[in-house]
């Protein structure tokens, strides 16, 4: 995923040190950074001033074949993508979807949302349900998230939930 930490930033830069690195990659190459706190500072994540959203680890379309993931935030995708092995895009946060990434999911079989236990979640849940109608949705439990499920139970958990879809 090319994650880095921040410890000698460009000028201009420097409201990003001590941060996650988090690159955009895409086969012509990086589109975007984003950057998060690794304590608990605030705002818990930053992006580039002026730079557009788009979805997070493109590279999950090349190596998915009649299904695919998507979740909410980097991280989670990078647990569900790499840890689970499940393929997976992410979206920096629920309103940053564009309605052009449907037409990105609509040829696979399946599209499963992994939604955040929380009312932003649900609503996106809702919402992405109407544009796609491959679309499974699976609700993580109340306060929870993907990263959260999986250190509390494990990649069966969310192979179960493909399997039985």
């Amino acid at each position: 995923m090319r994650l880095g930490v921040v410890l000698e930033p460009l000028t201009g830069h420097e409201a990003y040190i001590n941060r996650l690195a988090i690159p955009y990659l895409t086969r012509s190459g990086v589109v975007d950074l984003r950057f998060r706190a690794m304590d608990h500072a605030e705002p818990k994540y930053m992006g580039i001033s002026g730079a557009t959203t788009h979805l997070y680890n493109v590279g999950a379309f090349f190596k998915a074949s009649s299904y695919i993931s998507i979740c909410e935030g980097e991280i989670d995708t990078i647990t569900l993508d790499t840890v689970c092995g499940i393929p997976a895009v992410g979206v920096p946060g629920v309103n940053n979807w564009k309605k052009h990434y449907t037409r990105l999911l609509s040829d696979f079989e399946k599209v499963f949302l992994f939604a955040d236990g929380d009312n932003a979640g649900a609503e996106f849940g809702k919402s992405l349900a109407k544009e796609l109608p491959n679309l499974t949705i699976v609700n993580m439990p109340e306060g929870e998230d993907v990263n959260s499920i999986y250190r509390t139970n494990g990649v069966d958990y969310f192979k179960q939930k493909i399997a039985s879809a």
